[in-house]
């Protein structure tokens, strides 16, 4: 690369081969002038004003990749399904939402991209929702000019992996709900579960197709799941006796429907007494007390997945444990916020 330093009051009519930044602290940071942008007379007073005294030409060698050009290049590397681009702004391409979904970030591809030298790849957690033109990626190299091997390289890495950055939209499952325990069923009490639930399976746009109740009777219960299923239901939440009290049917009740039982327990508080199974393809989540108490759970770790169309392993589980602690803060920012990352 060959930089041809120009005084700016002779810079007039001449090309800026990169961005120049004007920043006014509390107040302001962004392109003052873009690369491309031919020198006016007007011009000049500004380009003083914010300290450049010379402006630089920029005359590329073989084998050399300007900045905008390097992250363009990157950033369609990076983005995969439901993604779109916005920039370069001052050498940086933003990778967004195309539609509202479920983010997905392979992390192993971000860390060996970023091991690559003058390689920025700046992602969000994911596994989170975002909405449609919500930032979810910055892309760009630290010099104004990189070499093209280091494109080459990054090229590399991203053939081996396939949407490293995506958005899954998710689907409006049928969602049923069954709340067990004796005390709701013979109308001891009121039931506080069932309606918090179904408004929350709506926040997801889920379909909620109806809530049961059942007494503590794994027969009873067991039936209802299997009529939902028959109902066209494709998760189903079971709620209430999930410990391991004697009295407490509901982890039996869902392994005599002869689903495949995925965990009991997971390493996520609120949620350890949580169980996922699957029926076929069908969903069922056996879902503890905290889901009544707390405004985050495992729960929002899950639902979101499962509407995404995934098919959570133990493995996903034994991950989550990871971030799985809740700080139960006195006012929830969920999902800003280290739970679930």
């Amino acid at each position: 690369m060959a930089l041809k330093k120009v005084r700016v009051s002779e810079a007039v009519g001449m090309v800026l081969g990169h961005d120049i930044t004007k920043i006014v602290p509390g107040e302001y940071k962004g392109p003052a002038f873009k690369k491309g942008h031919i020198v006016s007379p007007e011009d000049i007073p500004h380009l003083l004003n914010i300290g450049k005294d010379h402006i630089y030409l920029l005359e590329l060698g073989e084998g050399q990749v300007h900045e905008n050009d390097a992250a363009q290049r990157i950033a369609c590397l990076v983005g995969g399904e439901n993604t779109c681009f916005a920039g370069p702004t001052e050498g940086k391409v933003n990778i967004l939402a195309k539609h509202d979904g479920l983010l997905k970030i392979n992390r192993d591809a971000v860390i060996r991209i970023n091991s690559v030298e003058y390689t920025v790849l700046s992602t969000l957690h994911g596994n989170r929702l975002v909405k449609a033109r919500e930032i979810l990626a910055g892309v760009k190299v630290v010099p104004l000019i990189v070499d093209a091997e280091t494109i080459e390289k990054v090229e590399r890495i991203a053939g081996k992996y396939h949407d490293i950055v995506s958005v899954k939209p998710l689907q409006s499952l049928k969602t049923a709900v069954i709340t067990t325990g004796n005390e709701v069923y013979y109308g001891r009490i009121q039931d506080k579960f069932g309606p918090v639930l179904a408004e929350k399976i709506k926040t997801y746009n889920a379909t909620f197709s109806g809530l049961s109740f059942q007494p503590d009777d794994k027969e009873k219960i067991t039936q209802n799941i299997l009529d939902c299923i028959h109902a066209g239901a494709a998760v189903i939440v079971v709620t209430g006796g999930m410990s391991v009290d004697p009295d407490d049917v509901t982890p039996d009740a869902i392994r005599a429907t002869g689903a495949e039982i995925i965990t009991y327990g997971t390493p996520v508080l609120p949620g350890a007494m949580f169980m996922l199974a699957y029926l076929n393809n069908v969903a069922i989540l056996g879902l503890p007390a905290c889901g009544m108490f707390a405004k985050i759970t495992v729960f929002d770790l899950v639902f979101p997945r499962i509407l995404a169309g995934e098919k959570l392993s133990k493995q996903d589980f034994a991950e989550m444990g990871y971030g799985g602690l809740c700080m139960n803060c006195k006012e929830c920012v969920y999902p800003c916020c280290p739970f679930g990352k």
